[in-house]
């Protein structure tokens, strides 16, 4: 079981654990955020807040069934409806799950709280298990991208019981 909750000023020592933790994972899928964002991370944390009061985004950390933090799943850059999709889940709960359900649930999320009506994702071609993650849950390819100068792929989901436009 997995829960969501709104990103909070005291999730911060718990967030900046799990991406120090998870950092040489990630970092084979994805690009590395660099050392600036570990060492400025409680202004990032404060700046996300922020941007998140103020409904530009809306950030989630996962939360197991022990309330250790396994993952965090974000919609960023909300604008007429729509907001891209991201998300991070530890090497510890990999491949349990934990994505396609926290993705799930996001997406309702998605629907009932913040009223939007689609939301994007991107992710490289070397990762798999991020690209069947979007497949589960829905989202479908519609184009290529390059991530952090990496090949990829660019997914659409159209959120069920909301109109679209176009």
């Amino acid at each position: 079981m997995v829960t969501l909750e709104r990103l909070r000023p005291d999730h911060a020592e718990a967030l900046l654990a799990f991406e120090q933790e998870n950092r040489r994972y990630f970092a084979r899928s994805v690009p590395d955020r660099g050392d600036a964002y570990f060492t400025g991370f409680a202004a990032r944390h404060r700046a996300l807040l922020a941007e998140q009061d103020a409904g530009a985004c809306h950030f989630h950390v996962v939360v197991d069934g022990q309330s250790d933090l396994v993952g965090r799943v974000n919609l960023v850059d909300v604008a007429d409806g729509c907001a891209e999709l991201g998300y991070r889940i530890g090497e510890r709960a990999a491949g349990r799950g934990v994505a396609t359900a926290a993705v799930r649930e996001v997406s309702r999320l998605a629907v009932v709280t913040c009223r939007l009506t689609e939301l994007t994702a991107v992710t490289t071609l070397d990762n798999p298990a991020s690209r069947a993650v979007l497949a589960r849950t829905g989202f479908t390819a519609v184009g290529e991208e390059s991530v952090g100068g990496r090949p990829g792929t660019r997914y659409r989901l159209r959120l069920a019981g909301r109109p679209t436009a176009g």
